[in-house]
């Protein structure tokens, strides 16, 4: 994309690179194959490739129903032990149900870490852990569709 500056006594042209799409967000773990499951039994997530980096990394993608970026969950034990901080970073997932979603939690032997909340708009959040200690949110839509 090419941009212009004026300055008054001169211009400046030059090209913007800008970024045109989110592809997708990685998280480190421990324990790969224990962590997929979680995605995808719990999530529901689907995993659309796998494969092993040339520095020896194991990667694995999912996929959410409904969205276009990805989830790269990897496992490089040469890098050391994950250690994930409270309240560092998390995922939100869109739900058409909480009360439905915590029946599917309680079946898994999991359920809420928070809420769940409702806010003044209607919606509807509560929080699960995955493992490794990365946070879910998962949120309800309010009438408003906010």
């Amino acid at each position: 994309m090419r941009s212009t500056l004026d300055f008054g006594l001169w211009t400046l042209d030059f090209y913007m690179s800008q970024v045109t799409k989110l592809l997708h967000t990685r998280y480190r773990v421990n324990d790969l194959e224990r962590t997929v499951k979680f995605y995808r039994d719990v999530l529901g997530l689907t995993e659309v490739k796998r494969h092993k980096s040339p520095r020896g990394s194991e990667l694995v993608f999912l996929k959410t129903p409904g969205s276009e970026e990805l989830i790269e969950i990897t496992c490089f034990p040469g890098s050391g032990p994950v250690s994930v901080q409270p309240d560092l970073t998390h995922l939100a997932f869109e739900v058409e149900s909480l009360a439905g979603f915590e029946k599917h939690l309680a079946a898994h032997g999991l359920k809420f870490s928070d809420g769940p909340t409702t806010s003044s708009s209607g919606t509807t959040f509560a929080f699960i852990d995955a493992p490794e200690g990365y946070e879910i949110e998962l949120i309800q839509k309010g009438k408003g569709g906010s």
